[in-house]
């Protein structure tokens, strides 16, 4: 299974509600939506999850859950994305099964590495400060993903845990952040402003290679 270049996080605004948005992206072209509701119960977000399963099944795209895990399992979607204070990665694989997607939030190396055995991509962040986020943890910059990306080579592979750049990313970051040997990059606010806008980004992040997820038993 494809670990996407292109991660595409949904936001809800005046004129488009989350759903609008899961279906503008994946007419545009994205391939991977990350379901983020915030402020809405538990039955609402399964409602939401459910229908952006339907969505996304038609386009080929998968779903990850931000951050709750029963709605991903309830929902069928592909997998979840943990912030540092969710579910542990470990309990999220024992829930959902070795073929879903794990995805783990970081913002030092000794966030990776300490993830780095149990999720199947990480979300490197912030790029910069971001409204669509509460208690954000320090900025990065292009300079912190520079030293955190040349030190987690001394590590590990960067083809067996792709790196994904998050926070605050704007069309001209994108091509600064895969200089320093990013996989990919999440965004938001910069498709939801114009979800035309994919195609070229995909076009930019797929230059280099896919790194295929590894299917734990």
């Amino acid at each position: 299974m494809r670990i996407e270049k292109l991660q595409y996080i949904t936001q809800e605004t005046d004129t488009h509600s989350h759903i609008d948005c899961v279906r503008e992206a994946c007419i545009a072209g994205v391939r991977w939506i990350q379901l983020r509701v915030k402020d809405k119960s538990q039955e609402e977000y399964l409602t939401i999850a459910k229908e952006a399963r339907i969505i996304c099944n038609l386009y080929d795209a998968k779903l990850i859950i931000n951050d709750n895990v029963e709605v991903a399992k309830l929902s069928g979607a592909n997998g979840v994305h943990l912030g540092k204070k969710d579910t542990h990665p470990v309990a999220a694989r024992e829930e959902l099964g070795g073929e879903s997607i794990i995805g783990g939030t970081a913002n030092t190396l000794e966030d990776i590495t300490t993830l780095m055995d149990y999720v199947d991509y990480i979300g490197l962040g912030p790029y910069k400060f971001t409204t669509s986020k509460e208690n954000l943890s320090p900025v990065l910059g292009v300079e912190g993903y520079q030293k955190i990306i040349e030190q987690l080579k001394l590590i590990c592979s960067l083809n067996d845990l792709p790196i994904i750049a998050v926070g605050g990313i704007e069309y001209s970051n994108i091509q600064d952040l895969l200089d320093t040997g990013v996989y990919g990059v999440a965004v938001s606010g910069l498709i939801t402003r114009d979800f035309t806008i994919s195609e070229k980004l995909i076009a930019i992040l797929n230059k280099g290679t896919t790194v295929e997820k590894l299917t734990i038993n």
